[in-house]
């Protein structure tokens, strides 16, 4: 075909007088103008004609995901494919008389298409990405791992089709000599094979997504996931700064993700406070008395006199002697009163686990622990709620007689020197 109209241009121009060397370069120059006028106006009828009038339809219409397609260009990239094809068809036709410009001139279109396709396919994969994050499905299992192992993928063949041409070998060939390097490739790109792997662990499993906050002291993060790639998971700690944990980090150590109680009904409270086991008596008669002013221990005391005195009775046991029977203790009825404080306590969630309990004592004295969940899971608010309980507890504690267990600072060696006579302070 090609023969047939450069035979006919040249009958043509010669049929005028024109000689046949004069009248072959006259011909290429001809037709080098007709390809480029058609190579400019393929671009222009495409980016003005049907793009523009595309995205005069995209933006009537009412739907998102059109939208999204335009946004990301990849209508427009597209276009750019027109003129690549004028000139990888016409360039036999304007040079056929240079078979190396030929070849010149179709590798370079063929590049040129390469690197386009990639560039629409980049695009392409971006718009169904944006498309899936608007989906309410995106929430709990973050894809953007598999979209940049996709994006490789893409690169890696637009590459290897590249290389295959420049060189003119066969891209099977090609990927031949690639497998004798594989070990030296999966060395290279470790981090994004483990990577790849603790994504599809991490969105299967469900175990993080981006807005958790999670917890990983080795790698100083404490705060909200704000971005999952293949490669790393991005986290704002609360002092807004970032800390960048490897993927694979999360699948091969542990972390604490804070999500499960987002959702409950509470943020645990769990903190102690140490009495000092030498304040620990039994209530004496006046003790009783005082208590039951309390307004929230009064009907608790009255019940458990009347429960003691019942059991005493039973087994007539001697009161004149404390150790016999049953007999009420500060630390008891300090229990109680935190219990029942706690209960009527309005930032308490009383659905979910709540208890004031004794551990194991130790040399500083017996850890009277508080487990219970506040129903306000806001850190700030949990953080007052807690402050507020533990102000009450420990200005409460020496109403019952008892004693917190604190260190002795300098303030308690000055006034244990100034108790001292004076003749021993010489």
């Amino acid at each position: 075909m090609n023969t047939l109209v450069n035979d006919w241009m040249d009958n043509l121009l010669t049929g005028i007088g024109m000689p046949l060397y004069l009248a072959a370069f006259i011909r290429m120059f001809i037709f080098l103008i007709v390809a480029t006028l058609l190579s400019y106006l393929s671009n222009l009828i495409i980016r003005k004609l049907i793009v523009s009038t595309l995205t005069t339809i995209i933006k009537k219409s009412k739907t998102r995901i059109d939208d999204i397609f335009l946004e990301r260009k990849v209508f427009n990239r597209l276009s750019h494919f027109a003129p690549a094809f004028v000139i990888f068809f016409l360039a036999p036709l304007v040079f056929e008389d240079y078979p190396a410009i030929i070849k010149l001139l179709r590798n370079g279109s063929y590049l040129y298409m390469i690197l386009i396709g990639s560039l629409v396919a980049d695009s392409f994969i971006n718009a169904m990405h944006e498309v899936y994050i608007s989906l309410p499905i995106s929430k709990n299992r973050p894809i953007t791992g598999y979209v940049q192992v996709v994006k490789i993928v893409v690169y890696f063949i637009a590459i290897i089709l590249i290389i295959s041409t420049v060189f003119d070998k066969s891209p099977t060939k090609l990927l031949t000599a690639l497998g004798t390097a594989a070990a030296v490739l999966i060395l290279v790109f470790k981090d994004t094979i483990l990577g790849f792997i603790a994504s599809i662990q991490l969105s299967a499993n469900k175990m993080v997504k981006p807005g958790d906050w999670i917890s990983m002291p080795d790698h100083n993060a404490d705060g909200t996931v704000i971005e999952i790639s293949l490669n790393t998971i991005k986290v704002q700690n609360w002092d807004k700064t970032i800390t960048t944990v490897p993927t694979y980090a999360l699948i091969s150590e542990s972390f604490y993700n804070w999500k499960g109680m987002e959702e409950s009904g509470g943020r645990r409270i769990k903190r102690s406070v140490i009495i000092d086991m030498k304040s620990i008596k039994f209530c004496t008669p006046e003790m009783i008395k005082k208590f039951k002013k309390i307004q929230i221990l009064r009907d608790i005391i009255e019940n458990k006199e009347k429960e003691l005195d019942e059991h005493n009775k039973k087994y007539e046991i001697d009161n004149s002697v404390l150790v016999n029977g049953r007999r009420m203790t500060n630390i008891g009825v300090f229990r109680a009163y935190i219990t029942s404080y706690l209960h009527n306590h309005p930032k308490i969630n009383n659905e979910m686990t709540s208890m004031v309990r004794q551990l194991q004592p130790t040399d500083k004295g017996l850890p009277l622990q508080i487990y219970v969940f506040s129903n306000d899971k806001r850190w700030i608010e949990y953080e007052k709620i807690q402050s507020d309980i533990f102000d009450h507890i420990l200005a409460v504690a020496p109403e019952f007689d008892l004693r917190v267990f604190q260190n002795p600072s300098g303030y308690d060696v000055v006034r244990l020197l100034d108790s001292l006579p004076d003749r021993l302070k010489n």
